[in-house]
């Protein structure tokens, strides 16, 4: 089981590495800064709960 995850910028569409909490449920979201250019993102978490494969979706905090 993987606890890190990638996901794209919504801002300046550079690839970020996060951190997944399995245990918060298979929908998560949340807010993270841009580790490239510090721009607030929403994440949308998706968790399989067969596989366990993560999916990603970004978008920016208005």
């Amino acid at each position: 089981m993987q606890d890190t995850a990638e996901y794209t910028c919504a801002f300046c569409g550079e690839t970020n590495t996060t951190f997944v909490d399995f245990s918060g449920g298979m929908q998560q979201s949340y807010v993270e800064d841009c580790q490239v250019c510090c721009q607030p993102n929403i994440l949308y978490i998706q968790i399989d709960e067969d596989t366990l494969d993560t999916e990603i979706n970004s978008e920016p905090e208005s």
